[in-house]
C-alpha cells in the first residue's frame, strides 16, 4: 500500500522493508510454508540470523536447551514465531542504535509474543496479532531517526502515550501511531494489524475500539496484552469492557491471556 501522502508532505521518511523481509513475506504467503526455504533464507543473512537466534533464546521463550540454528529454531516454536522474531530483528536494523529505543523494542518483543500467544488462543489471526504487536511503537523509531535532538525530549517528558502523541503534534504535526501505521502499510502487513497499530493510543486509553475498524479483535487484543504490561490488575476490566466489541468471549480471552501470561513468568523464573 502506498504511504499516505500528507505523510509524505511532512518528510518524514519511512524507511523501505529490507529484501531479506520482502522474500520470508512471500514464502509466508504461500499455500505451502516450506520452512527449509525460511531456514536457508534466515540463514544467509549472517547478521540476521545471529540476531534471530540469539532472540529465540533468551528467556523471554523459555526453550530447555539452546537453539544452534534457525531450522531448530523453527522445530521448537514453530514458523510463525520464528518468522516474527525474524521480522523484529530486521525492523530494529533499519533503525539506529540507541538507548532512547531499547525500552521499544524490549516491549515490542513481549507485546507481539503476548498478541501472538493470545491470538492463537482465542482464534485470532496469531501473524496479524504478533505483528501488530511488534509495531505498535515504530512511529517512534522513525521520528526519533527523523530528528533525534527534537524527540529525545519528547520521549523524556510524556507520563503516557497519550500525552506524547499530542507533544508530538505540536513537535512534528503528525504522531507516532499514524507514522507507525504508515510503515506497516509500506512493509505489507495485514489491514487489521495497520488499524490495530493506528489506534493503540486511543483504545488503550479509552478502552473503546473504534467504529471505522472492521475487524476489531486486533486492537482487543492490543488493548489486553497493555494491560498485561502495564496494570496486571486491570486485566479483568479491559478485557471485559473490549472482549465484547470485537465480538470475543471475555472468559475465552481472559483464560488464554493469563495462559500466555504465566508461560512468560515461568520462562522468565527458569533463569531467573
Amino acid at each position: 500500500m502506498p504511504v499516505d501522502p500528507e505523510l509524505r508532505a511532512l518528510n518524514i521518511d519511512i524507511p523501505a522493508q529490507p529484501e531479506s523481509l520482502v522474500k520470508l513475506s512471500m514464502l509466508l504467503a504461500e499455500e505451502e510454508v516450506n520452512l527449509q526455504q525460511i531456514s536457508l533464507l534466515v540463514e544467509s543473512d549472517m547478521a540476521l540470523a545471529s540476531a534471530v537466534l540469539k532472540a529465540v533464546n533468551s528467556s523471554l521463550y523459555g526453550l530447555s536447551g539452546r537453539v544452534q540454528s534457525v531450522h531448530q529454531a523453527i522445530t521448537y516454536l514453530g514458523t510463525r514465531e520464528v518468522a516474527a522474531v525474524t521480522f523484529e530483528m530486521g525492523l530494529r536494523a533499519v533503525f539506529p542504535v540507541a538507548p532512547e529505543l531499547a525500552p521499544v523494542w524490549e516491549r515490542a518483543a513481549v507485546r507481539g509474543l503476548l498478541m501472538g500467544r493470545i491470538g492463537h488462543a482465542v482464534g485470532v489471526d496469531p501473524w496479524a496479532a504478533h505483528s501488530a504487536g511488534l509495531f505498535e511503537e515504530c512511529g517512534k523509531a522513525v521520528l526519533f531517526r527523523h530528528a533525534p535532538a527534537r524527540y529525545k525530549p519528547l520521549l523524556a517528558t510524556a507520563v503516557s502515550d497519550e500525552e506524547l502523541t499530542l507533544l508530538e503534534h505540536q513537535e512534528f504535526g503528525v504522531s507516532h501511531d499514524a507514522l507507525g501505521a504508515a510503515l506497516c502499510e509500506s512493509w505489507g502487513l495485514a489491514p487489521v494489524a495497520v488499524h490495530s497499530v493506528r489506534f493503540h493510543v486511543i483504545v488503550n486509553a479509552t478502552w473503546e475500539l473504534p467504529v471505522q475498524v472492521q475487524r476489531r479483535s486486533i486492537c482487543a487484543l492490543s488493548a489486553v496484552a497493555h494491560a498485561l504490561m502495564t496494570d496486571p490488575q486491570t486485566l479483568d476490566e479491559v478485557t471485559n469492557a473490549v472482549a465484547p466489541q470485537a465480538q470475543l468471549e471475555p472468559e475465552l480471552v481472559l483464560r488464554g491471556a493469563r495462559r500466555v501470561q504465566a508461560q512468560i513468568e515461568r520462562a522468565v523464573a527458569q533463569v531467573a
